[in-house]
């Protein structure tokens, strides 16, 4: 006799009667329809200016990177002043 599997080999039915497209099946017209910004970006962030990356974009990044720093000095100052009051004793 042997030994038999003991899965069954046959596929099993269709649960959803509809097919999947690949991504190859697909035109490519209809896969991306925006203009590829990437290498415009890659000429501006390997420009040798001086400036860090995080600054290369002008003044909204100098916007984010001036509040981020803003709140992060005022979130240190508030927990340390948070951690003197409550390291204080309270008076009765």
């Amino acid at each position: 006799q042997g030994l038999k599997p003991i899965v069954s080999t046959e596929s099993p039915a269709l649960i959803f009667g509809t097919t999947t497209k690949l991504a190859s099946d697909l035109p490519a017209t209809d896969s991306f329809l925006g203009k590829n910004k990437v290498p415009d970006l890659q000429k501006l962030f390997q420009k040798a200016d001086g400036l860090p990356v995080h600054l290369k974009r002008g003044v909204p990044d100098k916007l984010l990177y001036r509040t981020t720093m803003a709140l992060t000095i005022g979130g240190t100052i508030y927990c340390l002043v948070a951690l003197y009051m409550a390291s204080q004793p309270r008076n009765r």
